[in-house]
Parts: structure tokens; C-alpha cells; sequence
């Protein structure tokens, strides 16, 4: 998701910083980012002197203080309230007070994360949908201290970079999108685990029946099933609410490393 938002942004223009917590991580993002230039070039779709000079206005570090002079940060580390709050406390303190600092999380209230900073009216949600390059919308979320000009900053960015925005004004845990796929996949895979279909055919349903794009379990393997465990999770711990539980099977899945399709196993194989 991080290269992806970097990746968007440097096509529109902007000046980006990759930050990374290793050279290696940092390598897999460049590499996936001229890949995927590539491909645009290859289909037409883009100039390859376009490419070549998007991919020249992204500078990599493993230094975080290296973002401290950028006009916005937008975070996209792993779904736990922990690290996403020590990066934002890290943030607050080493950007300057016009920094709109932007969370990529789909399923933790904004406000829980804002409340490690000094300063939670800068603090807002830019869920961008994967594969960000191609994925049209970005689901803004306000926190409970999230400021009108944070909000109209944001969406200011998104839209420079092509997408849609839809506003989220009360951060419930999942906010929109987050929600409604998630209590899908749920009843999608336990219909799975109790053997009342197959994955192919619980899938062709949504998509032939729904018009889904994807089915749910694909999507969760797509996704990343360690990713969409999380994300139920935090919804049900936050809500209470059964249908938000986490099936058994997916603790298991995640347990045996059968994460989707970046480990080649999840609900298909890959």
C-alpha cells in the first residue's frame, strides 16, 4: 500500500519520500513501483519519459526524521493500534504544525490513533484500496479532533492523485468500506467452513448474482487473510457486534502462514 500511495502520488507530480524500516522493504517497494510504471507504459497508458520521471521524485529512506519538512505523511504500516501510534507520536513531534499527518488504516478510529499526538486536529484518515494505482477510491475519515482544513487538505491530495473521495464523519472502527466487506467475508467464510459451498461457488454468487467485481474470498486472499483477520478483529473488539467475529478457520489460515496470494495459499491457490 505504501508504494502504491507513492507511486500515485509521484505520477501526479508531487515529491515523495519512501520511508522504510529496511533497505531490503525498501527495494521490494522501488522495484514493484517500476514494475508496475512498466506495465502502464507497455498497455499505452502512460509515456515512458512520464514514467522515468515519476520514478526520479522518489527518494527512499530508513530514516523517519526524513519526513520532517513533507506538507502531508501518510502512514501505511501493519493494522496495530501500538505501532501506528508510535509512528504518529514520532510524527507530531518532528513535523512542522502545517503537516497534515494521514493514516492509511481501514479499520482503527482515527480518533484512537490521533490521541498520541500533541496536535489530533492534524491527524485524519486517507483509505486508499488496493492495488492503489488502479483502485479509484479513497474513503476520508475524521477523527473526533480532525479539523475542517485537515479534511479539505486531504481530500485535496487524494483527487490530485485521481481518486474519488466518500467523507466518513464519525470514525466508527471500519468506518464504511471496512464494514460492510468485512461482514460479507465473515458469512463468506463460514458458509465455506461448514461446508455449505465452495469458495469457487460462494464467489461466483457475489459476482454473477451481486455484480461483484470479486468475490469475497478472493478478495480476502487478495487482500491478505492475516490482513482482513485483523481488520474483523478490531471491528468486533471495538463494536461487540458476533457478526464482526473472526471465523476459527481464519486464526488457522493465518497460524499455517496460508495468508493469500503473497504466500501462494489462502481460500485458492496461487
Amino acid at each position: 500500500m505504501g508504494s502504491g500511495i507513492a507511486q500515485v502520488a509521484a505520477q501526479a507530480g508531487y515529491e515523495v519520500v519512501l520511508r522504510d524500516v529496511t533497505d531490503e522493504a525498501l527495494a521490494r517497494g522501488t522495484d514493484g513501483i517500476k514494475a508496475s510504471y512498466d506495465r502502464f507504459v507497455a498497455k499505452g497508458a502512460l509515456e515512458a519519459a512520464d514514467a522515468a520521471a515519476a520514478l526520479a521524485r522518489i527518494s527512499t529512506t530508513t530514516d523517519l526524521e526524513a519526513v520532517a519538512d513533507a506538507d502531508l505523511v501518510v502512514e501505511a504500516v501493519f493494522e496495530k493500534i501500538e505501532v501506528k501510534q508510535d509512528i504518529f507520536r514520532t510524527l507530531d513531534r518532528i513535523t512542522g504544525p502545517g503537516t497534515v499527518l494521514a493514516s492509511n488504516t481501514s479499520a482503527i478510529p482515527i480518533t484512537k490513533i490521533a490521541a498520541a499526538t500533541e496536535h489530533p486536529e492534524r491527524v485524519v484518515g486517507t483509505h486508499f484500496f488496493s492495488p492503489v494505482p488502479m483502485m479509484r477510491l479513497c474513503e476520508l475519515v475524521r477523527g473526533y479532533k480532525t479539523s475542517d482544513d485537515t479534511l479539505a487538505r486531504a481530500r485535496e491530495f487524494a483527487e490530485s492523485v485521481g481518486k474519488t473521495c466518500v467523507v466518513v464523519n464519525r470514525d466508527v472502527a471500519g468506518f464504511v468500506t471496512t464494514r460492510l466487506i468485512s461482514a460479507l467475508v465473515v458469512e463468506a467464510v463460514k458458509l465455506y467452513e461448514s461446508g455449505v459451498a465452495s469458495a469457487e461457488d460462494i464467489d461466483t454468487a457475489c459476482k454473477l448474482g451481486f455484480g461483484h467485481a470479486m468475490g469475497p474470498l478472493a478478495t480476502t486472499d487478495l487482500t491478505g487473510v492475516d490482513i482482513l483477520l485483523h481488520a474483523t478483529g478490531n471491528i468486533y473488539a471495538e463494536s461487540q457486534d458476533e457478526k464482526f467475529a473472526p471465523p476459527e478457520i481464519m486464526r488457522r489460515m493465518v497460524d499455517a502462514g496460508d495468508l493469500g496470494r503473497k504466500s501462494g495459499q489462502g481460500f485458492y491457490p496461487y
